[in-house]
């Protein structure tokens, strides 16, 4: 028998409306043997060589754009502009953008920012062969990615459950991440190489198979018809706030990685550490920047073999408590050994909240508020991620780059350990099964 859903959860007797698509999976009446596979569902392979193409174009290019801003006037600020100019768009557009993926088909709109991803790529191309020598032109081109960003992800994200039955799903999104994790590992370190060989080979290469993405997406079946018909007023596309702020588990998930990513960040400010303290040149950052996926990468591997099935609220808690543990040691390592070593961990443990959260999600959101929820999603991620690296490079140009990493770490320790106060419903999660969708109020 199954245990009691925990305080906050969502009853597991909620109602809530479910609708099929064409060529998808119905996550209420679909079920999965004992033995099925993600692999074995068609949509979900293709959408899993969408996500290696186009990752794997996007983490080379941020390789070679964080060594070609801090080259223009070695001033780490210029590393946190850069995050600043792709976290605008993202609270501006991103619930509209969200709206649009529970109203018009989600394949579409996630062909509509592929799209976008391969102009930048060319963008970026002809900046490199124009010489590279000022700033502004990145800025711009960031911009420009925040935007693909807010109109793809909503709907690439509300997309994923219904590629496979609902029973497998923690296992599909471990594995989702296995293959993006796979892609940035191998995107910066070839990335860096790349651009060590020319510069110019990183961009045409990432726009190559951005343009590779794209085919892949149209051949999706999944995504096709729209999910539902919300009118388009402003209580309807901020129907994911409301479901937010009225589900506990899902406010304190969301937000507890916004505050412990935007103090714990040290990804934006690598290119300083490998120039100034580690001394180990655009090669080395590619290696630097690839660390934190290879720990991802494991961690992932062993989840969808050996998912968290207990505690797993938790769990949740002690992996970004240690992820705070692992940015201070790297932010205090003068050594290329031990700063790789706490990048690999920092992944490691990262990647266990991530899987964690983006489970929780689809269990207790209905089908057609998913990409709305998920646009609420995006902007808590993108401020910790964005507007993180933002807050790095001002924190650098103030107190120095080893100092701020540290006092990051310390303040996502500090989070980590406080958050069970601010949602007990959160920390009181057992079982993830026991999670069900919350009704649907607002449409």
């Amino acid at each position: 028998m199954a245990d009691p859903a925990p305080r906050g959860a969502v009853p597991v007797n909620a109602r809530v409306r479910r609708r099929g698509r064409r060529g998808g999976v119905d996550r209420k009446r679909s079920s999965a043997g004992p033995g099925d596979s993600p692999l074995r569902h068609r949509d979900f392979v293709l959408f899993l060589g969408v996500m290696l193409a186009s990752g794997f174009a996007i983490e080379m290019s941020f390789v070679a754009i964080g060594w070609q801003v801090y080259a223009v006037r070695s001033n780490p600020l210029d590393l946190g502009l850069v995050g600043l100019a792709m976290f605008i768009p993202l609270p501006l557009l991103a619930l509209p953008a969200g709206h649009l993926a529970d109203r018009f088909p989600r394949r579409t709109l996630l062909a509509i920012a592929i799209a976008l991803e391969t102009a930048i790529m060319l963008g970026l191309l002809a900046v490199t062969r124009g010489g590279a020598d000022e700033t502004w032109p990145f800025f711009l081109l960031a911009f420009a990615t925040g935007v693909a960003a807010a109109l793809g992800a909503p709907a690439s994200r509300a997309l994923t459950p219904s590629l496979v039955p609902r029973e497998i799903l923690v296992r599909a999104l471990a594995l989702r991440s296995v293959v993006f994790q796979a892609s940035v590992i191998v995107g910066p370190a070839i990335g860096g190489l790349l651009f060590a060989l020319h510069s110019e080979l990183v961009y045409g290469i990432a726009a190559l198979l951005s343009m590779i993405a794209l085919l892949a997406t149209m051949f999706l079946r999944a995504g096709r018809d729209p999910v539902g018909g919300s009118s388009p007023d402003l209580a309807s596309v901020l129907g994911g706030v409301a479901l937010v702020r009225r589900t506990p588990v899902l406010s304190g998930a969301i937000s507890l990685d916004l505050f412990a990513v935007l103090f714990g960040g040290a990804v934006a400010l690598l290119p300083v550490f490998a120039k100034d303290v580690l001394e180990v040149g655009p090669a080395g950052l590619g290696v630097l920047r690839a660390a934190p996926a290879v720990g991802a990468l494991g961690a992932a591997i062993v989840m969808t073999r050996w998912p968290v099935r207990r505690r797993a609220g938790k769990t949740l808690l002690l992996v970004v408590g240690l992820y705070g543990v692992t940015i201070v040691v790297f932010g205090l390592s003068q050594t290329m050994w031990l700063s790789l070593l706490a990048l690999v961990a920092g992944g490691a443990v990262d990647m266990v909240s991530v899987v964690l959260r983006q489970t929780i999600l689809p269990l207790v959101t209905p089908d057609e508020l998913l990409g709305r929820v998920n646009a609420v999603e995006m902007v808590f991620i993108s401020a910790s991620n964005e507007l993180g690296a933002f807050e790095s490079g001002v924190a650098a140009a103030l107190v120095g780059a080893v100092p701020a990493v540290v006092i990051g770490g310390v303040v996502t320790i500090a989070i980590a350990v406080t958050w069970s106060r601010f949602f007990p419903a959160l920390a009181q999660v057992d079982r993830l099964d026991d999670l069900r969708p919350a009704a649907a109020d607002t449409a």
